[in-house]
């Protein structure tokens, strides 16, 4: 059974679980969600707790004051692989959900000096997480590339 089944969400919420910049970084099995699109992400930062491959809690003021799944745990939700690493990850281990890319508070002192960590492409590279001629959000971000008209 997909997790969306067993969660109450709206679908205003489902949208926008879909479409605003979510980052994800795994956290002790559960999952650290950043939202990319306020002007200040970190501020905007919320965990996101996962029993069972379904997540059931998150730190946002949402999630306590609101009836349903906030958009983080459905953000999280409809993304298997992500659950799929929550549910495999090894708890002694910080991994990466996005293969690679973790928050800023997270980055390694040397590959911030440097500006782009080992896993992201070089500006000459075909970036593998982009879609055709529709960019990831990672790409977007940085203005790597932009939005197709």
């Amino acid at each position: 059974m997909h997790p969306l089944d067993q969660l109450d969400v709206s679908t205003r919420v489902a949208k926008r679980a879909q479409y605003e910049a979510f980052e994800f970084a795994l956290a002790a099995g559960n999952v650290l969600v950043r939202n990319g699109s306020h002007p200040n992400p970190s501020e905007h930062e919320y965990l996101v707790t996962v029993e069972d491959g379904l997540p059931i809690e998150c730190t946002c003021p949402a999630d306590d004051h609101y009836e349903g799944a906030c958009k983080h745990r459905v953000a999280v939700a409809i993304r298997t692989p992500l659950l799929d690493a929550v549910t495999a990850a090894d708890d002694s281990q910080s991994v990466a959900a996005d293969g690679g890319h973790v928050p800023p508070s997270a980055v390694d002192m040397s590959e911030a000096e440097s500006g782009q960590d080992e896993t992201e492409a070089s500006d000459d590279d075909e970036c593998p997480d982009c879609i055709g001629e529709f960019p990831c959000w990672e790409c977007v971000r940085t203005g790597r590339k932009t939005l197709p008209d």
